[in-house]
């Protein structure tokens, strides 16, 4: 998507719900945003090329993962230039009490690196707080993305502006490899063990693909056999994976595979768009343990992603409360990486009655979660996570 169609969009009243421009009121410090309205339908191909672009912020994502929730693309600029944008996701409280509009990783900017983007941020906050909480009278919730910045101000901001914190995930840490580095320098990085098997794996005969859609279903069979296997709990959006390979070419996520002759024994699914490419899914059969499999994997998408994306950051995601993966994890990103925490969700209205009303609704809603998943945990032969939970001070 070039900068010409994207700003062509702007004039085109088929891409608005609304024709009226929404701007946020003009504070000290701040430029004036604007915020656009764009279909769902369009909103993928437009919003590509921006550099905090991440699945949750993709339409082909969010609907098969919220499927109860109204997606409601919105663009930002200033003048004429595109600035970013911000999938919204709106949903109705019940017995009609109110509206909760929730902002996953956004709002997002189309040029990160650029050296007015915590003003940007700021004014597009500002915008979102416009619209939702002003206009419409809706419970505003964004959750930041942790990004691998010295500046990450994201969260300051938020509570600045007079967002509440709220709850968090259980395991918040995110695993950030540096693909800014060179081969020797990625391998020097790494933790001593990890470096240990990655020379073991090298030596075990071992090649890595890049497959295309069509070897989807490859992946399918090995990722629910070790599922079973393992008896990992999946609370992901795994069903909405296969419609993803149905995205535009720049945000199709990339599929890998690792062989030993002619098997396969690993394979992961990237989402490779934006600054910072992340982790999807990945699996293995019982073979791949010996020959350090998922060592030569994840060196091997390393070195996919420097040549063939624009990522400065590789996410591997988080944890799931499992120490294996911690290790795993914190050896690869070595002393290149970062390892940065989510912040809570952050939750802003227009007054307070609502604001409690918003808190209470989240708070009502992680009770249930907490309480199904010890009950799944109860009842069934799940793995159960064994690393520590962070204090909450």
């Amino acid at each position: 998507m070039t900068d010409a169609v994207l700003q062509s969009s702007l004039s085109d009243p088929a891409w608005n719900r609304d024709d009226v421009d929404r701007r946020a009121p003009d504070r000290a410090g701040l430029r004036p945003v604007f915020s656009h309205a764009i279909a769902p339908e369009q909103w993928d191909a437009l919003a590509a090329s921006f550099d905090g672009i991440c699945q949750e912020q993709t339409c082909a994502f969010s609907a098969g993962r919220w499927p109860s929730l109204r997606l409601e693309p919105r663009l930002f600029r200033i003048g004429d230039e595109v600035v970013g944008g911000a999938l919204v996701m709106t949903r109705s409280l019940p017995f009609g009490l109110g509206t909760l509009a929730i902002c996953k990783w956004a709002p997002m900017l189309k040029n990160a690196e650029r050296p007015d983007r915590l003003p940007l941020y700021r004014g597009m906050v500002e915008a979102l707080i416009e619209e939702f909480a002003n206009r419409r009278g809706a419970i505003l919730s964004v959750l930041p993305r942790a990004l691998a910045v010295d500046d990450d101000k994201h969260a300051e901001i938020l509570s600045e502006r007079g967002f509440r914190a709220g709850s968090n995930v259980p395991f918040p840490d995110r695993y950030l490899v540096n693909l800014q580095i060179g081969d020797a320098e990625q391998r020097a990085s790494l933790d001593q063990k990890w470096r240990y098997h990655l020379k073991r794996a090298f030596k075990s005969g071992l090649t890595f693909e890049r497959a295309d859609a069509s070897a989807f279903g490859e992946f399918d069979r090995l990722y629910r056999a070790m599922s079973e296997r393992k008896k990992f709990p999946d609370y992901s959006a795994y069903r909405s994976l296969k419609s993803m390979f149905e995205m535009p070419e720049q945000l199709r996520p990339e599929l890998f595979f690792v062989r030993k002759d002619a098997a396969i024994v690993a394979g992961a699914v990237i989402f490779k768009a934006g600054d910072t490419t992340s982790y999807m899914y990945g699996a293995t059969t019982d073979e791949a343990l010996p020959l350090r499999a998922g060592y030569f994997l994840q060196w091997q998408i390393i070195a996919w992603l420097r040549e063939n994306t624009k990522a400065r950051w590789y996410d591997l995601g988080g944890t799931d409360g499992f120490t294996g993966l911690h290790q795993f994890k914190k050896g690869l990103v070595g002393d290149a990486g970062r390892i940065v925490t989510l912040a809570p969700i952050a939750h802003y209205a227009a007054s307070r009655h609502m604001l409690a009303l918003g808190c209470f609704a989240f708070d009502v809603r992680d009770l249930l979660l907490e309480a199904r998943h010890r009950v799944r945990l109860l009842w069934s032969d799940q793995a159960r996570p064994d690393q520590r939970r962070p204090s909450s001070g």
